[in-house]
């Protein structure tokens, strides 16, 4: 457990402004989302079947939260860590065209997740994905779809500040591009985490590329699973928040792997053996749609527009008794 709260920190709204600010903010992001990349809300699924390889295997070290259905013959379920591989069969068999898209509110268990101020075995968000053409998988396309997301964080932000005029806009206009080797190159010296520390601090709004392979130093400046993104053509929406002083992901997002880029990062990865999943031979096989998709945090973005210290002052969730007493003993109400 971690914990880090500001000197002098007071919430500039208490419980139940909170609450209703929760939910304005979340009505008019999503619906800004919506707009901006053209997407149809629909339904989710919150467990799968570990066989068909549909669940997110995040660094591949986390595990699932698993139950038998004693109505199936006892099948084992393993409930989602997100909703990235779902999303992809689902444009497939929804038939979604090109430049179509979908997004739906996931929620999951993390179990293995170290909590902080910014992490909770809970997590919230707002899962999308869009029908592209393999001519459109390009760091161009990428950095496009990236600003169409961002416009909606500024429509986002100045909407809420309008609503609570005691709350502060801390993104600049514009969002900054960077990939993790030119990090790297930049600030050798400093850890991949104080890397992005430093851009944030310089630029406030930040999407950092390439996170997955190697860089120059052999080190992977993040995990990722082999199977969804593109190591080449994904990205971390990064935000500078002032108030705990460090950078702040939104978002992780990319473009979806291909079959020829399914196969190199299996093979890098080490797991060639989950060509065998049903997800994995609708891509190789080419049964799939080319596609674009990612994760917003909607805990994060409360935390962040609201500007709170914790997430757990726009979420409920379980905590340690010893973070419950710290956050009570410095006036930070947890839900």
């Amino acid at each position: 457990m971690q914990l880090r709260i500001p000197e002098g920190y007071k919430a500039k709204l208490d419980l139940r402004e909170t609450e209703v600010a929760i939910k304005k903010l979340k009505d008019y992001f999503e619906n800004a989302l919506a707009y901006e990349l053209y997407l149809t809300r629909v339904s989710a699924p919150l467990f799968v079947k570990p066989e068909t390889g549909l669940n997110d295997n995040l660094n591949g070290t986390e595990r699932a939260v698993a139950f038998d259905i004693a109505d199936d013959n006892h099948a084992i379920v393993e409930v989602i860590h997100s909703l990235a591989k779902w999303k992809r069969m689902a444009l497939g068999r929804y038939e979604f065209g090109i430049n179509e898209g979908l997004y739906t509110d996931m929620n999951a268990i993390r179990r293995d997740e170290e909590l902080d101020n910014l992490h909770s075995i809970y997590v919230d968000q707002w899962d999308w994905e869009k029908v592209i053409t393999k001519d459109m998988r390009n760091t161009e396309f990428l950095e496009k779809t990236v600003k169409q997301i961002y416009r909606a964080f500024i429509r986002t932000q100045n909407y809420i500040t309008e609503e609570y005029p005691v709350l502060e806009k801390w993104l600049p206009d514009e969002i900054y591009f960077v990939t993790s080797q030119e990090l790297l190159d930049s600030y050798p010296e400093l850890t991949a985490k104080e890397r992005e520390n430093k851009i944030c601090e310089e630029k406030k709004a930040v999407f950092v590329m390439q996170i997955g392979g190697a860089l120059s130093n052999g080190e992977r400046h993040d995990g990722r699973a082999p199977d969804y993104d593109d190591w080449s053509l994904n990205g971390d929406i990064l935000f500078w928040n002032p108030l705990l002083g460090s950078a702040f992901e939104l978002s992780s997002m990319g473009i979806r792997v291909d079959e020829e880029v399914l196969e190199k990062q299996l093979e890098i990865a080490g797991c060639p053996e989950r060509r065998e999943l049903a997800f994995h031979k609708g891509v190789l096989e080419r049964q799939l749609p080319y596609t674009i998709g990612g994760g917003i945090g909607q805990s994060r973005i409360c935390m962040y527009f609201l500007q709170k210290a914790h997430i757990g002052e726009v979420q409920a969730s379980i905590w340690p008794q010893e973070m419950i007493d710290a956050c009570e003993a410095v006036h930070v109400h947890l839900l």
